[in-house]
């Protein structure tokens, strides 16, 4: 019997677009924009579809703390969040929601 591997999925493997980040952003954020360790690894996932050592000096961070930070399981500050979207080229904006 033939045995099957699969590969690892990494979304970051599949945002080769700026179209693609964004869309994936807006779904996140559609999806758990409650939950800042979901958006955290979101981010996470587009700095690697980046260059992640170069948005680490960017922020002014390791590549390993950084890669830590924005794993889903790291706790990052909102600075350090708002840091690392403001490298990617990224803001928030707030808006009223229907209660």
């Amino acid at each position: 019997m033939t045995e099957v591997t699969f590969d690892r999925y990494d979304s970051a493997d599949y945002l080769k677009s700026e179209a693609d980040i964004a869309g994936y952003l807006e779904a996140v954020m559609a999806e758990g924009s409650d939950d800042p360790a979901y958006v955290a690894r979101a981010l996470g996932v587009v700095a690697r579809a980046r260059n992640l050592s170069q948005l680490a000096r960017d922020v002014g961070m390791t590549r390993q703390g950084l890669d830590k930070a924005l794993s889903g399981s790291g706790n990052p500050s909102f600075a350090t969040v708002a840091k690392v979207a403001s490298a990617l080229g990224l803001r928030f904006t707030l808006e009223p929601v229907a209660r």
